[in-house]
């Protein structure tokens, strides 16, 4: 089955700020970033990895995704989390790809399969794209991500490794 993702802001800025922003291109089959997204990244500085990123590679990926569910509205999320869970809950095949706890409760309050930038790093150590995950978490980490002790470990059970 082809991996279809639509991907919301956090996962984009954190790859962007660990230099891995390639595994949302290299590791799924087809990618979309709604409008309301790219929008949002936009809004960063000229100099935001993200927004360089956004500029510069993914630009084919943005799509304007239409009128959102009222299911999906009723949850009051961000534009970007709304936009992205609307697709794939009216998108049979396509996983959202977010970090926010209220869109992740609404994405599994659906019954639908959801995806986040510490899956993005085990899929990419499955794969054999990187030696390690520690390092990549330890990154996040620095960079506010928020992680706590159980999850860094659970990750890095995940991908082979011992938690530190």
């Amino acid at each position: 089955m082809p991996k279809k993702w639509v991907v919301n802001a956090s996962p984009i800025i954190s790859l962007t700020k660990i230099n891995k922003a390639s595994f949302l291109i290299e590791l799924c089959d087809e990618l979309l970033i709604p409008k309301g997204v790219a929008e949002e990244i936009d809004r960063g500085a000229e100099d935001d990895p993200a927004r360089v990123w956004l500029q510069q590679f993914a630009g084919a990926y943005i799509k304007d995704v239409g009128s959102i569910d009222a299911v999906i509205s009723a949850w009051d999320l961000g534009r970007g989390e709304t936009e992205v869970i609307n697709w794939a809950f009216t998108n049979p095949g396509w996983t959202p790809v977010l970090d926010d706890r209220a869109a992740r409760n609404c994405v599994h309050s659906l019954n639908r399969r959801v995806f986040g930038t510490i899956g993005i790093l085990i899929m990419a150590k499955k794969q054999q794209k990187i030696e390690a995950i520690n390092p990549l978490l330890i990154q996040l980490d620095q960079i506010g991500f928020r992680i706590s002790r159980d999850l860094f470990d659970t990750a890095a059970d995940l991908a082979g490794e011992k938690g530190i």
